[in-house]
């Protein structure tokens, strides 16, 4: 009986699995859709516990989400589309800086030989590129004109997860209930505490690392934006988003801002020494109030797994395993640290029941 109930569950994950790779080019509204839904129940609950019902609560929810969605779309947007432009616009300047002042110098200090790095074929394809694509906007067009069953695919999924998170944010509870109702009696209580263990993992990774990443993201931009970065903006936001992998952020992030502040200021020193402030302050303050306040210390993913997780996810499943990778890894993190807690218990580890030799 225990060896067919095991072939049961074996089944099931491979069934399971099956599922997601033959269906998950069309999965990813709806894990992103149950992402939102996973984030915002806590809020939800609040508010039902303030005395709204749940679907007032899923809609002040809704509400809020839409106020706060919008006014990014109306400040950030176009900030960051003219920074992208912007730096569309210079980058065949950079690369010349790069080849008449920053790799000559470089050859004087280190001893390197002539013409060790070829710019001229990188900096004409740019330029005839940049040549034949000024008008940004006809690009665009056209390029939607070719795809517009892409176009209508991608729209359909924008309108589809907030109807999705509507209604998975109002049954979360019922659905949660059910859930728990088909789990094996015997094995209820364990089931419910690998749950628990997974949903603390998950909770502070996904709702404090968010957090996290935004705060990071606020004060990386304003910060550079108020040295006068002319890419403040589009470097910070990177750089928070980067910030989903332990100091990635700020290595990607002041990296990129060093190089960009070193071609728009030149050798002023007064500039580049607030770069490097403004990252040290976003860093001190990641390190002793952030992640502290925010995630704490029962995340228990490597930054090596995370990346990992991510690259892997990526390549199995495209853009629908990146949206999953974290949050399997994480349960497969609680998984394998219970697997070791029974190893360790176990006759195996111990040796009592070998025989002596």
């Amino acid at each position: 009986m225990a060896d067919t109930r095991r072939w049961y569950w074996l089944g099931g994950v491979f069934l399971l699995c099956a599922f997601f790779w033959l269906l998950h080019p069309i999965l990813t509204p709806f894990l992103v859709a149950l992402l939102l839904a996973y984030l915002f129940d806590p809020l939800v609950d609040r508010l039902e516990k303030a005395g709204l019902s749940r679907t007032w609560g899923v809609i002040a929810v809704f509400a809020l989400f839409t106020l706060i969605f919008t006014a990014l779309l109306l400040v950030l947007v176009p900030m960051l589309a003219k920074q992208l432009f912007r730096l569309y616009e210079l980058t065949p300047q950079m690369l010349d800086w790069l080849q008449h002042s920053a790799l000559p110098w470089a050859q004087s200090k280190f001893g390197l030989s002539d013409g060790f790095w070829k710019f001229d074929k990188l900096k004409a394809a740019i330029s005839e590129h940049m040549g034949q694509t000024t008008d940004i906007v006809g690009v665009v067009l056209s390029q939607a004109t070719a795809s517009g069953l892409a176009l209508i695919a991608l729209l359909a999924n924008l309108v589809l997860i907030p109807v999705v998170m509507f209604y998975l944010l109002r049954d979360w509870d019922l659905m949660m209930a059910k859930i728990r109702g088909l789990l094996p009696r015997d094995r209820e209580a364990r089931v419910m505490t690998l749950a628990g263990e997974c949903h603390e993992v998950l909770g502070a990774f996904v709702r404090g690392q968010f957090l996290v990443m935004v705060a990071l993201g606020v004060i990386y931009a304003a910060g550079l934006m108020l040295i006068g970065l002319e890419l403040g903006l589009l470097i910070g936001l990177i750089a928070g988003l980067a910030a989903i992998v332990p100091y990635m952020g700020f290595v990607i992030g002041i990296g990129a801002a060093l190089v960009a502040g070193l071609f728009q200021f030149g050798g002023d020193l007064y500039p580049m020494v607030g770069i490097v402030a403004v990252f040290m302050v976003g860093q001190a303050l990641e390190g002793m109030v952030l992640t502290p306040l925010l995630v704490g210390d029962r995340i228990g993913l490597h930054p090596v797994a995370v990346i990992f997780a991510i690259l892997a996810g990526g390549e199995l499943f495209g853009f629908t395993g990146v949206l999953l990778a974290l949050p399997v890894a994480a349960v497969i993190m609680v998984l394998v640290r219970h697997v070791h807690d029974l190893y360790k218990d176990s006759d195996m580890y111990s040796g009592v029941d070998e025989p002596e030799l």
